[in-house]
């Protein structure tokens, strides 16, 4: 299984159980075998990269500019206290992007 997960790395992200946000997470693509081989040695999870959806969002201009989201589940004590989205350029979430930010969330049903 060892071998397997390494020659997969580059379709997971490795988290660690304790952890929060982005603290203590590894992109496949990026480990070292020396950060794999204490991966494996317990305390993380492996999580499929999953790419993000897209919005079409209406900025400035009315324009109509295709936007990433994050969608997250805030959970306390196996509860979801809230769900939140930001919508984002690039890489990473941010701020900073026209149109980007924190988004409504409806729950439906």
């Amino acid at each position: 299984m060892e071998s397997t997960l390494w020659a997969e790395r580059k379709q997971w992200f490795f988290k660690p159980n304790s952890g929060y946000g982005s603290k203590g997470a590894y992109r496949g693509e990026k480990l070292t075998r020396r950060v794999f081989a204490e991966i494996l040695q317990g305390g993380y999870v492996a999580q499929h990269m999953a790419a993000p959806g897209e919005r079409s969002v209406c900025v400035n201009d009315g324009e109509p500019v295709p936007l990433k989201y994050d969608m997250r589940c805030y959970v306390y004590d196996g509860q979801v206290q809230l769900v939140a989205a930001r919508l984002y350029q690039g890489q990473t979430t941010n701020f900073r992007t026209p149109g980007g930010g924190f988004a409504p969330v409806y729950l439906v049903g």
